[in-house]
């Protein structure tokens, strides 16, 4: 590519970047306005946070693609929303707009025309309406229990007509009401897992419970195991380690590859575990996430490849491996 064509193209990529950053930082300080923006975003938190039904989101053209992505990211982090197409709203899934729920508009300007029916449904209903809109004044602001009104930015294109830094404005708006929703509601990780249960994702929220090795997979042998017999055993479940149990079945010590090659001056007909062993081994509870456990088992200055997983009274439930984690998304 000729590097005055390369220069042209870039330039204009970054003026579009500098342009929508612009927006973001005007969308942050309106935030900050506990008497604008701010305020009506608190009471619309507020307001659907206490809702007895759903959220219906709505929008038309790119603010409905907008919309679209907003009622996905509501629905995934706790806050049950739908979406209903203005049009389609007016030939009879309006129907799906029921009592105890609240609609929630998107439109740049505050005059689409498609969503008239859907804020006459929600005013003979006796329904919330709000309204996100950059045009304070607009028929759908002052159709609104709550006009989230956005800062009217220049758009992107160089023409001032596609939707580009509006568009932005009212994705990370969308992004920021679904995280606070999630924050009021007090929703998990735990809670996350559940509604995402396919895919790597759904992978990496999986617990150690779910994949650690139990019974007879367990390497297990007690403190005067002679080391012949733990190098047999460690050979047998290939884990590259053992675990070390008292008469209690309390896990009391762990010996590793490490260890064993560390102890090859020792003579090991008469060495017992309990010579060797690590008195205080790296566990873990059986509910901590594959992410966690593989986080864990990274960030020691010498990288665990295998973990026993106990219960609260140190009572070995299983042992997990890191390949099965990696194999679970767990990176």
């Amino acid at each position: 590519m000729h590097l005055k064509t390369f220069h042209a193209l870039t330039a204009s990529a970054i003026d579009v970047v500098r342009t929508e950053q612009a927006g973001l930082k005007a969308l942050e300080e309106a935030l900050q306005d506990c008497s604008g923006l701010g305020s009506a975003f608190t009471d619309a938190v507020t307001l659907i946070s206490g809702l007895t039904g759903r959220l219906v989101v709505s929008g038309i053209g790119k603010s409905g693609h907008i919309a679209r992505k907003i009622q996905a990211t509501l629905s995934s982090t706790g806050t049950p929303a739908l979406f209903v197409h203005p049009a389609e709203a007016s030939h009879g899934d309006l129907g799906m707009i029921r009592p105890g729920d609240a609609v929630l508009a998107f439109s740049n300007s505050g005059e689409t025309t498609e969503l008239g029916d859907i804020a006459a449904h929600t005013r003979s209903n006796n329904l919330p309406l709000l309204a996100v809109t950059s045009q304070p004044d607009s028929t759908l602001a002052c159709a609104a229990d709550i006009a989230l009104i956005m800062p009217a930015m220049k758009e992107a294109c160089p023409m001032g007509l596609a939707p580009t830094t509006s568009t932005t404005i009212q994705l990370a708006f969308g992004d920021a009401l679904a995280v606070a929703l999630l924050q009021k509601r007090g929703f998990t990780a735990s809670d996350f897992s559940s509604y995402h249960p396919g895919g790597r994702l759904g992978m990496r929220l999986r617990t150690v419970r779910d994949l650690m090795r139990t019974g007879d997979m367990m390497p297990l042998g007690h403190p005067d195991t002679s080391m012949r017999d733990i190098i047999m055993e460690m050979t047998r479940k290939a884990l590259g380690c053992i675990g070390i149990t008292d008469e209690n079945d309390t896990l009391v010590g762990l010996i590793t590859d490490g260890d064993l090659r560390r102890a090859l001056d020792l003579d090991l007909a008469v060495t017992q575990a309990k010579d060797v062993m690590n008195t205080t081994p790296l566990t873990i509870s059986p509910d901590i996430f594959v992410s966690e456990a593989v986080s864990l088992m990274n960030t020691r200055s010498r990288p665990v490849t295998s973990l026993f997983v106990l219960d609260d009274h140190k009572k070995p439930l299983g042992v997990v491996h890191m390949h099965d984690l990696l194999k679970a998304g767990g990176r």
